[in-house]
């Protein structure tokens, strides 16, 4: 009997928390949410409450499925080991499909398409036009830890200074008031500054560095959940509902 017990904790430990099912999710009543609450427009706290196009989301997705939502915080650096940990069901706040991740967990279908591109100072939007003109040694950009910007910026840059700041809510006011030259993210975000703060620009948004999807995050062997999300997304964009949300946080013109 021991033996088994220890077998079972050693199975147990080398294949981590087995996450809640459909089934599970159903019976409790209530959908919990992981966030970073750092990433404008799609999760950021305003007094203390979660906003966002991806809290919408969750509101809706929760609605939908007859479901009481749980938000629970999270961050870049420990968001694939709170998902393994079973801290959430599912990750939503502009998070990025990636190989890697993807490797470890499962993605809804995408809800958007964009790429990185660099957000700066209005004063400089002619300045930065190129990767080349922000690689320079006299450019301070800055990152956020733990993120696919910070991937990103860690591959492409090797002349400029790069300035790790813990918030990312923290570096489009940097740039304002030009501590730092350059942020490069997602192109949403970088629309949704630049069109909230005359002091920001998004010189290249339309033309991204790269291109890639945003998703909904799951754990690997969510599959029944996974399948609902999806649906839930085929039709909200069927009836319209995603993008008037679209539209409403400023994501699409």
């Amino acid at each position: 009997m021991l033996r088994l017990a220890l077998l079972t904790l050693l199975l147990t430990s080398s294949l981590g928390v087995m996450a809640r099912d459909l089934d599970a999710i159903l019976d409790s009543g209530t959908l919990r949410v992981g966030t970073t609450g750092d990433y404008k427009p799609f999760t950021y706290l305003d007094e203390g409450e979660y906003q966002g196009f991806d809290i919408e989301m969750a509101e809706l997705v929760a609605d939908k499925m007859g479901l009481k939502l749980e938000f629970v915080e999270t961050s870049w650096p420990t968001l694939m080991g709170d998902l393994k940990a079973d801290n959430f069901d599912i990750g939503m706040g502009g998070i990025s499909r990636t190989i890697a991740r993807q490797l470890e967990a499962r993605f809804s279908i995408p809800y958007l398409t964009y790429g990185k591109t660099p957000l700066v100072h209005a004063d400089n939007a002619e300045r930065f036009t190129s990767l080349e003109d922000i690689d320079q040694a006299d450019v301070r950009i800055g990152v956020n830890p733990g993120g696919t910007n910070e991937a990103f910026v860690r591959d492409s840059i090797h002349r400029a200074e790069v300035v790790s700041i813990e918030n990312n809510l923290d570096i489009p006011p940097a740039v304002a008031a030009k501590k730092v030259d350059v942020m490069i993210t997602d192109s949403p975000e970088a629309i949704f500054y630049a069109n909230s703060d005359d002091r920001l620009a998004a010189p290249l948004a339309n033309e991204p560095f790269t291109r890639s999807q945003l998703a909904y995050l799951m754990a690997a062997d969510a599959e029944r959940l996974q399948d609902t999300v999806d649906f839930l997304l085929e039709n909200m964009e069927l009836t319209g509902e995603l993008d008037a949300l679209r539209h409403r946080h400023m994501l699409i013109d």
